[in-house]
C-alpha cells in the first residue's frame, strides 16, 4: 500500500509542475518577454527620466517594438541614459525622437519614439539625439493650483500716515 501512495504522490508531482511550466510559458508570452534574442540595442540621454524602469515598454506610433533594458545615470552631465533594446525589424530613421511619456496619472512611464524624416537608420549602438524627458505632472498641478510667481499678486496700497494728513475740521 505504500508503494502506491508514493507512486500517487510522484504523478501529482510531476502534474504540478508540467501546470507550472505552462504558466510560466503563458506569463512570459503574455506579458510580451520573448526568448528570442537578435535584438539591437539603442541609447537615448534624457534629462528627467522619471519613473522610466528597466522592461518599460518602447513604442513606435503606439505599437510595442522594445523594451527599455537599463536605465543609468551618466556622472559627467548628470542624464539619465536609457537603453532601449528593440525589434531588429523596424528601422528608425536617424533623426528620430525618444520621449517619456507616462502610463497614467498613477502609472510607470514608457518610450515613446517619433519616427523622423533622414535617409539614413539607427545602427545598432547608436543614439538617439532628440529627447524629451518625463514631465512632473504633480508638480504640474501644483504650479497651478498655488503659483510661486510674484506677478500674481499685486502689492496692497501703503496704509494712510494720520501725520501727513490735513485735520479735518468740523
Amino acid at each position: 500500500m505504500a508503494v502506491r501512495e508514493q507512486w500517487a504522490e510522484t504523478a501529482m508531482g510531476v502534474v504540478v509542475l508540467a501546470l507550472a511550466a505552462g504558466f510560466l510559458t503563458y506569463s512570459l508570452t503574455v506579458g510580451g518577454v520573448h526568448m528570442k534574442r537578435g535584438d539591437y540595442e539603442i541609447s537615448a540621454k534624457f534629462g528627467e527620466a522619471g519613473s522610466l524602469a528597466p522592461g518599460a515598454a518602447v513604442t513606435v506610433a503606439g505599437v510595442k517594438v522594445g523594451t527599455v533594458s537599463e536605465v543609468t545615470l551618466e556622472p559627467k552631465t548628470y542624464l539619465a541614459v536609457a537603453k532601449l533594446s528593440l525589434d531588429p525589424s523596424v528601422k528608425l530613421p536617424a533623426d528620430s525622437t525618444a520621449k517619456i511619456t507616462s502610463d497614467g496619472l498613477l502609472g510607470g512611464a514608457h518610450v515613446a519614439i517619433a519616427p523622423g524624416a533622414s535617409l539614413d537608420d539607427l545602427k545598432a549602438g547608436g543614439e538617439i539625439e532628440n529627447t524629451q524627458g518625463a514631465v512632473d505632472i504633480f508638480g504640474l498641478i501644483g504650479s497651478v493650483i498655488r503659483p510661486q510667481g510674484g506677478a500674481a499678486t499685486a502689492p496692497a496700497p501703503p496704509a494712510p500716515n494720520p501725520a501727513t494728513q490735513p485735520a479735518e475740521s468740523y
